[in-house]
């Protein structure tokens, strides 16, 4: 009973700060992107609009999730209500992996294929790659729904929400976690660390960019693998370890503290891409060698007219 008792007091004390410090901070970032994106937006700009809204999805139903943990992990909201929530805390998770993802990939095009990156500068591309984004975590966290209410699966009178699986359940369920940790986590991490890798690389082979920009966009990289690394992976190799011990986990409810931590420190993520890889500036690292290369292309039509 004590333990228990302790590992609610610990959730709901991490709820808390998180939606403290999250809340203010998110809802900071979204009325900076709002603002940035009637002007002039640029692919990661809606791409961390996105990445934002999804933060304040999160939160939204974390006062849920905290009257969850205050009530000793018992569900005595309207079952209609755990959907919901059960829904929206997950799929917002693998969005902003999945989003996360999709800012690495901009950034290495910025950086390895400028040429190619401004005529890709449309703010339809990242709509539709956002849209797409969402659809998928949608879709495939559409398991909470089938889990709790498919006439086969569903059970009745659970003083729990999305919790203590019966073996039908967990037979439908953990094939589905295991395609999550492969689908939404792993490959989304290695493409981030191929991008980044090769972002930090191609940095340190121009020497015309200054040591301060190559340490701020080394940094930013770096940063946004260490987030990947920590707030996402540990919940999401819970579901691997729980696929091959024929469980749902317990302890996974404490890797997911660190998914919860994540949107406070996104903000700070949004703060240095917007200084760090900002490609509208003089001193922007994409547009410097874009302009470069576009010169030298244009010397030998200037060279050869009359």
């Amino acid at each position: 009973m004590m333990e228990a008792f302790v590992w609610s007091e610990v959730l709901l004390s991490v709820y808390i700060i998180s939606f403290l410090i999250g809340l203010p901070a998110n809802l900071l970032a979204l009325y900076a992107f709002s603002v940035k994106i009637h002007s002039k937006p640029l692919p990661t700009d809606i791409l961390l609009l996105n990445l934002t809204v999804s933060d304040l999805l999160f939160l939204i139903v974390l006062p849920l999730k905290m009257y969850e943990a205050a009530s000793g992990m018992e569900w005595h909201l309207p079952s209609f209500l755990c959907s919901i929530t059960a829904f929206t805390f997950f799929s917002t998770i693998y969005t902003s992996s999945l989003l996360l993802m999709a800012v690495s990939v901009v950034r290495y095009i910025g950086i390895a294929f400028p040429i190619t990156y401004h005529r890709l500068l449309k703010p339809v591309y990242a709509i539709v790659i956002s849209a797409v984004i969402w659809f998928i975590s949608a879709a495939h966290c559409s398991i909470t729904f089938i889990t709790q209410h498919h006439p086969s699966l569903s059970t009745k009178n659970s003083s729990v929400c999305y919790e203590d699986f019966t073996e039908k359940q967990l037979e439908i369920l953990l094939p589905v976690r295991l395609e999550f940790f492969f689908v939404l986590c792993l490959v989304p991490l290695l493409i981030c660390v191929y991008c980044y890798m090769r972002c930090i690389l191609i940095l340190y082979s121009r020497p015309r960019i200054s040591r301060l920009q190559k340490q701020k966009a080394i940094g930013m990289a770096l940063g946004t693998l260490a987030v990947f690394l920590i707030c996402v992976l540990p919940y999401n190799f819970s579901h691997l370890l729980g696929y091959f011990q024929g469980v749902s986990p317990k302890w996974r409810y404490y890797t997911l503290l660190l998914s919860t931590f994540n949107t406070c420190i996104d903000p700070i993520i949004f703060y240095f891409s917007s200084s760090a890889f900002h490609c509208n500036s003089k001193k922007s690292i994409f547009r410097k060698h874009a302009l470069t290369i576009a010169k030298l292309q244009r010397q030998p039509i200037s060279s050869g007219s009359v």
